[in-house]
């Protein structure tokens, strides 16, 4: 269980982050951002990202998103719709920016200095420049207009793409230099939710809510390479590069699904797992830990990949 989280918590957007090799979970109505040690389960906790929610429930008040990039984190604030840029070292926020829409996703594109904030509400996603200058601040730069989305965000840095779900059937490819949408590509699915990318292989992995995952091809405009059944209600999943494995939670079905990737692009369920109803978010570092967020019960679910003894 979270500090706070006694009963329960909006949780949603997790990730391992490998620059600090901790698994970052934005504790909904708490304010607080909560940074996992794979290695030992510690926690260590983030302070004042919001104002601690006077309701015990609502996206629009705590946090949800964060990213990392140039030695800080950015993280939601939904409060007062803007980005913390937080200091993890000291635990502390050294500033803020404004946000034209409630956010969704926050994700930070290395290569260009750039934070992407996906912002359902207003179909776009608001694009900022990153000066760490003197005081870190970031500047607007392009609004990125998604009509019909977006929903999940990942980046091709090699390729200077960018793909997001539309709430249907599609996937939008992003040229992440000019901000503008270059193709849309079918999916396979009824509604996509998550993504995750696997750029050694060039194939991108697709949620769909129904409880499917697609498999696209990245050199091959989109091309559906796999389509494999897994639990009812997924929405954010996980990859490792390393192991080759899918991590797929089912909301519905209260299950974590692992995949086995083949090169031939097959998807093979290695191990079904029980979690909790509502538990559709998931972060796995390269190690073979495993965490699933259960925001009815206010904490995270550890496992082990079965490949690792």
């Amino acid at each position: 269980t979270l500090p706070g989280g006694e009963h329960g918590l909006d949780l949603d957007d997790m990730a391992y982050l490998p620059g600090l090799h901790r698994v970052v979970v934005p504790a909904g109505q708490t304010g607080t951002l909560v940074l996992i040690d794979p290695d030992n389960n510690a926690l260590t906790l983030i302070p004042g990202i919001a104002p601690q929610a006077v309701k015990p429930h609502g996206r629009d008040q705590g946090t949800s998103s964060a990213a990392y990039g140039a030695d800080l984190l950015f993280a939601s604030d939904h409060t007062d719709k803007s980005i913390a840029i937080v200091d993890p070292a000291h635990k502390r926020v050294l500033a803020r920016a404004a946000l034209a829409s409630g956010s969704d996703y926050v994700r930070y594109l290395a290569e260009q200095h750039e934070l992407w904030v996906t912002e359902p509400e207003a179909a776009q996603i608001e694009v900022f420049s990153f000066n760490a200058h003197a005081k870190p601040m970031l500047t607007p730069k392009a609004k990125i207009s998604i009509p019909g989305g977006p929903e999940s965000l990942v980046f091709d840095s090699a390729h200077h793409r960018a793909y997001a779900n539309l709430w249907k059937s599609k996937t939008v490819v992003i040229d992440t230099t000019t901000h503008r949408i270059v193709s849309e590509w079918s999916n396979g699915c009824e509604g996509g939710r998550g993504l995750a990318m696997d750029a050694a292989h060039a194939r991108l992995f697709v949620a769909c809510k129904e409880g499917a995952i697609s498999v696209l091809s990245l050199k091959a405009n989109g091309k559906v390479l796999a389509h494999a059944k897994s639990g009812e209600g997924i929405d954010i999943i996980a990859y490792s590069p390393i192991l080759h494995h899918l991590y797929v939670p089912g909301s519905k079905s209260a299950t974590l699904t692992i995949f086995d990737v083949t090169p031939s692009n097959s998807l093979t369920p290695l191990a079904t797992y029980p979690t909790a109803e509502h538990a559709h978010c998931v972060a796995a570092d390269n190690q073979g830990h495993i965490y699933v967020c259960n925001p009815h019960g206010g904490g995270v679910l550890a496992f082990k990949d079965p490949e690792i003894h």
